[in-house]
């Protein structure tokens, strides 16, 4: 055979083999790359929405934080001033307590010292009785009746 009849039959070969496969290898691996493709282009569109998503997340998660932050700091706030309320009322209660209670003091003193003033009238008067007898059980007697007196001041 000669080159060109070798040339020729290996053309024909190869066309057939080019047709094979045009016809049955070829569409099922374009098939197969165009799945490929769209899997490929459906994750990076997923991707991109979860990328999105996670973006409106953080922004709403930053929007909570601010308005958590903000009703804590009212909260904190309030019970700063709840506190202060109570300590007002607590001092303002301890006043009120210590006055009465000075008060009942003096009172009671003043009682105590009504008590006292009363015992020393009655021991004085029993103690002037008690030299008026004296006086006058001795003889008049300017001088016994002088030291009877001092005596008499003397137990005051």
């Amino acid at each position: 055979m000669s080159i060109t009849g070798t040339l020729i039959v290996q053309m024909i070969v190869f066309l057939i083999l080019v047709g094979f496969t045009m016809k049955f290898i070829w569409p099922p691996l374009v098939k197969a790359l165009d799945e490929r493709a769209g899997k490929i282009a459906h994750g990076l569109s997923a991707a991109e929405h979860a990328k999105l998503e996670l973006a409106n997340v953080h922004r709403e998660v930053e929007t909570r934080m601010a308005a958590t932050r903000s009703e804590s700091a009212a909260v904190l706030a309030d019970a700063e001033r709840r506190a202060q309320q109570i300590i007002d009322e607590a001092k303002a209660r301890a006043s009120e307590e210590g006055a009465r209670i000075v008060v009942s003091a003096r009172d009671e003193a003043l009682q105590e010292a009504v008590k006292v003033r009363e015992s020393l009238r009655a021991e004085v008067a029993m103690l002037a009785v008690k030299g008026a007898e004296q006086i006058l059980r001795k003889e008049v007697n300017a001088q016994v009746h002088s030291d009877l007196l001092t005596r008499l001041k003397s137990e005051l």
